[in-house]
Order: structure tokens, then C-alpha cells, then sequence
């Protein structure tokens, strides 16, 4: 009888793709206060500036080109890579959520994580359509609607008061638990 691998549903935004470093980057470029990862502390980027900036915010991440270059979370590439030798590893991302992050998200991944296959890219909305293991996002609400086994809350600045998953605060506790 041949062994079927258990899947893995990855998130990108915030797990793999840092888009919190181009949001303080593109803020503090445009706007004359000063945007810190303390001030993001338990909040989401909107809710952390003033309200005639909430704007911008939303301007950036619509923006074509904005997922195209985001730093990658440390370790996630080896790690990831070790993973997809125990697991059958997908990438699950809302890429319906901002129109031109479907393209940017797909060459992002193409360029950082190629043993990563077409095939095993999963540009959604809703995910709770996902049909895997063990899942590791950033949201609580994606964690929410899982059903499978083991749900991973990746540490990111908004999810920090968030206590009822099991929490991974980096890639290096990712594989301490998962490999």
C-alpha cells in the first residue's frame, strides 16, 4: 500500500511575503508621521494610522506591483523546502482579495520558492474550501473555517493578542514542530 503524504496549506502574506516592511516603507515615504512595527503592535496597518491616511493603505496594497517585491520571512524558503519532503505542501492565498496581486504572487513565488509547483498554487478567497491537514496563516478567520487536523497561527503583528491557536513565532518553530 503506497503512502499517502499529509497536506499542508501554506499562507503567504505574512508567513512567507513580508508586506508589513513595504507598508511602514511606503508610509513613512509618503506621510509625515512616522510608522513603527511597536505602533502596529496588536492592530492591523489601517488601524494604526491616522484617519486621513486609512486611504493610503488601501492605495498600496491595490497597487500593481506591491506583492512583486516583498522581503521574504526568515528561514521560510528552507524551511518550506525541507517540508515538501515529508509533506505534500501548498500555497494557499487570498490572491482574489486585491485584483493585481494574482500575477505578482505567482512570479513572488516563482522567483523565491521555485520547487514549489504551479500545481501546488492556491489563489482563493474563501479558504475555507481548503481541503488539507494541517494549516499554517497568519488569520485567525482562515484558522476558524479550517477543518482539518492542526491549525498553526503564524505570529504577525495583528494577531498578537490572539490566543486560542496553537502559535508558531517563526519558521524555526515551524520545523521544531512539524519535521
Amino acid at each position: 500500500m503506497e503512502y499517502q503524504k499529509k497536506k499542508i496549506a501554506i499562507d503567504m502574506d505574512e508567513v512567507m511575503a513580508d508586506p508589513i516592511d513595504k507598508f511602514i516603507e511606503l508610509y513613512n515615504r509618503d506621510c509625515a508621521l512616522e510608522l513603527t512595527l511597536e505602533a502596529l503592535h496588536g492592530k492591523e496597518v489601517y488601524e494604526a494610522v491616522p484617519e486621513e491616511h486609512k486611504d493610503k493603505v488601501w492605495e498600496y496594497i491595490n497597487a500593481e506591483g506591491f506583492f512583486r517585491d516583498l522581503k521574504v520571512i526568515p528561514d521560510s524558503q528552507e524551511v518550506i523546502k525541507a517540508l515538501t519532503e515529508k509533506y505534500e505542501v501548498f500555497i494557499v492565498s487570498a490572491g482574489m482579495e486585491f485584483r493585481n496581486s494574482l500575477i505578482d504572487k505567482f512570479d513572488w513565488l516563482h522567483d523565491h520558492f521555485p520547487f514549489i509547483s504551479w500545481k501546488n498554487m492556491v489563489l482563493c478567497g474563501d479558504k475555507s474550501i481548503i481541503g488539507a491537514d494541517i494549516m499554517i496563516d497568519d488569520r485567525a478567520k482562515n484558522l476558524i473555517t479550517f477543518s482539518g487536523e492542526r491549525k498553526l497561527l503564524f505570529t504577525s503583528t495583528h494577531n498578537v493578542n490572539i490566543l486560542e491557536f496553537e502559535r508558531v513565532n517563526s519558521w524555526r518553530e515551524v520545523a521544531e514542530k512539524l519535521l
